[in-house]
């Protein structure tokens, strides 16, 4: 009669007394074992078509949302996700990078106590020509990429120098269109040199 694994992980081990089957018992440790172990799957959707009865505590990476996965409770819970490489945000007109000398603006995909989140560094200046801010106040000449915009609205505060302005904050709309848009400046009290992003987060 089989036993199980001294980790009481219910990995079954034959006996010398079973009947002799070298296909059976490679299957019943490799099966085992598989489900104990990080799955990988090519998408999520293919984790869920090959795992139809999923247990609490499987673990998976999920190659396509480069994602590890646990299974908490009856769901997938991300668990990590692999930090991508800053990527420079293309400006329109009227911003350019390095305000204040706190680099380029730049984005990427974190994963943020377990959600992924688009994190930015760096800031802008701004030339305010005609006295309002330009393209009201989007500064990004095209769209993030999907991956990178946020299910509904997102919105943050960010950072301004107060010279040439009565605020030294902002509001941010991390649009679902991808585009990020600024508010809170005006013609004439609010027109700061410089609006940062360092340490700004927005969650997808």
């Amino acid at each position: 009669m089989p036993t199980t694994d001294d980790y009481g992980q219910g990995v079954s081990i034959a006996a010398l007394t079973d009947a002799p089957n070298a296909a059976t018992l490679a299957q019943d440790i490799a099966n085992a074992i598989t489900e104990r172990s990080v799955m990988r799957f090519a998408t999520a959707s293919a984790r869920n078509a090959t795992l139809t009865s999923p247990a609490d505590g499987m673990v998976t990476y999920l190659a396509a949302e480069q994602r590890l996965d646990a299974r908490v409770a009856g769901t997938w819970v991300t668990m990590g996700a692999s930090i991508s490489s800053w990527t420079t945000i293309s400006l329109v007109s009227g911003f350019s990078h390095n305000g204040n000398s706190n680099g380029t603006v730049q984005y990427r995909r974190i994963n943020l106590f377990g959600e992924i989140s688009v994190q930015l560094q760096g800031a802008l200046s701004v030339t305010y020509g005609g006295g309002s801010i330009p393209n009201s106040g989007i500064f990004t000449s095209s769209p993030l990429p999907t991956a990178a915009r946020p299910a509904s609205l997102r919105t943050v505060v960010i950072p301004c120098s107060d010279v040439n302005s009565d605020r030294i904050t902002l509001k941010l709309d991390a649009k679902t269109d991808g585009h990020l848009e600024i508010y809170g400046t005006n013609a004439s009290t609010n027109r700061p040199g410089w609006i940062g992003f360092n340490g700004v987060f927005y969650s997808l």
